[in-house]
């Protein structure tokens, strides 16, 4: 029998993504023992302390085991975490050796939300692929440049690491994981019983696109306002670096290292941004809004925001408005 441990970690932190990684895998085993007369994992909750409250106070888990009695696990699950990294990392600096150890003997780990703060602080990530909650981003990169962002993913899968774009997506995760360890049609039972839509690969739809703007350079910092200011125009980036007197390859470089976007990219996501508000908020059609963010040319708009949403704009539209008008 293999063994999953889901880890408790100190610091008021996000309760339902231990619950609900508990009651999933809880409900796989059940549903495997009818079908093939075994459970196929042993849970524990382990942690640093004895209990760990929650919300205040308003909950306490008191986890099976000290993670120091874990000698061996084959799959860990590591939580989100509150927003307060430093904090967070600092109360859970003994989880980092552990984790490492467990990792080199073999164990899988998983994690959901801010809980990849933790797994790159350990130095497991540095060079792999990783998905966090979108809204922590910018801070993630700063802290941990060695790793590889995927912004948009919701789910990466490498070398024996899982992560996950984060809040409630957590639990395309776990049917991820429920398919990845049972079987499809294990992973569909879940699925159903939860009601937790299966094969979802991307979080670009939930995205909030605010910028990256924690960074000292000026001239970017210019470039951004620029952009931002100028959604009509459709904004050649040759001439942007020229009103700023700064070459184009310098002025690449420049962009790329200060917000993690070519000056393109970051140009595309901000106009896609005010579309997505302008398709919530008003009955505006699809070709009034592609012109107020500077396209002309509807194939080109349809393949930018499909590529920044995952959706195509009546999609969207019809997802995320009341009163959806449908003239293209």
């Amino acid at each position: 029998m293999k063994h999953l441990t889901i880890i408790v970690p100190n610091g008021d932190n996000n309760l339902p993504s231990i619950t609900g990684a508990y009651e999933i895998f809880t409900r796989a085993n059940a549903y495997n023992k009818i079908s093939s007369k075994k459970e196929l994992f042993t849970i524990q909750l382990a942690g640093i302390s004895e209990k760990i409250e929650f919300n205040g106070g308003l909950f306490t888990v008191k986890p099976h085991v000290n993670i120091s009695a874990v000698t061996k696990t084959d799959l860990i699950i590591i939580p989100s975490l509150n927003h307060n990294y430093n904090i967070a990392l600092k109360d859970n600096e003994q989880l980092l050796p552990w984790l490492e150890k467990q990792y080199a003997n073999g164990a899988e780990i998983a994690t959901i939300c801010t809980g990849a703060f933790v797994l790159a602080a350990s130095g497991l990530l540095d060079g792999k692929s990783c998905s966090t909650h979108w809204s922590v981003t910018e801070n993630f990169r700063s802290m941990f440049p060695k790793v590889n962002l995927q912004v948009d993913e919701l789910i990466t899968d490498e070398k024996g690491i899982y992560t996950n774009g984060g809040a409630y997506s957590f639990l395309n995760l776990m049917i991820y994981l429920i398919e990845k360890y049972y079987d499809r049609n294990t992973a569909i039972y879940c699925s159903k019983v939860f009601q937790i839509e299966m094969n979802r690969n991307t979080q670009s739809q939930f995205a909030i696109f605010t910028g990256q703007k924690k960074h000292d350079d000026e001239m970017v910092q210019l470039a951004q306002s620029y952009i931002e200011k100028n959604l009509e125009e459709k904004i050649s980036i040759g001439e942007l670096s020229s009103k700023l007197n700064v070459g184009r390859r310098n002025f690449d470089r420049r962009f790329i290292k200060a917000t993690g976007n070519t000056p393109v990219e970051y140009s595309q996501r901000v106009k896609m941004e005010a579309a997505k508000k302008a398709f919530e908020t008003n009955r505006k059609t699809i070709n009034e809004v592609m012109y107020e963010v500077g396209y002309s040319d509807v194939k080109a708009f349809r393949e930018v925001f499909r590529k920044i949403t995952g959706m195509s704009p009546l999609e969207y539209k019809r997802k995320y408005h009341k009163d959806v008008v449908l003239v293209a």
